[in-house]
């Protein structure tokens, strides 16, 4: 904290909340230092069912195209 990138990609991502649960991880927090490892210059990062799907920013095409396939998946 505080993360203005953060927050925007969540301001791109409020109008699609109903479809997803977002679960923040503070990469700074001891017990997350693999994260911090990883990550550390790439925040905010997005994993979508424990995959890798972006950084930096919401690709929002990219996410809404790989949600649209777990919804079929599920369905």
């Amino acid at each position: 904290k505080p993360c203005p990138l953060c927050d925007e990609a969540k301001e791109v991502l409020e109008p699609h909340k109903r479809r997803f649960i977002l679960q923040e991880v503070d990469i700074t927090l001891p017990e997350n230092s693999a994260w911090y490892d990883k990550y550390k210059y790439d925040i905010p990062v997005f994993h979508l069912n424990g995959k890798f799907l972006m950084k930096h920013q919401v690709d929002i095409q990219k996410f809404e195209d790989e949600l649209t396939k777990l919804e079929l998946q599920n369905d």
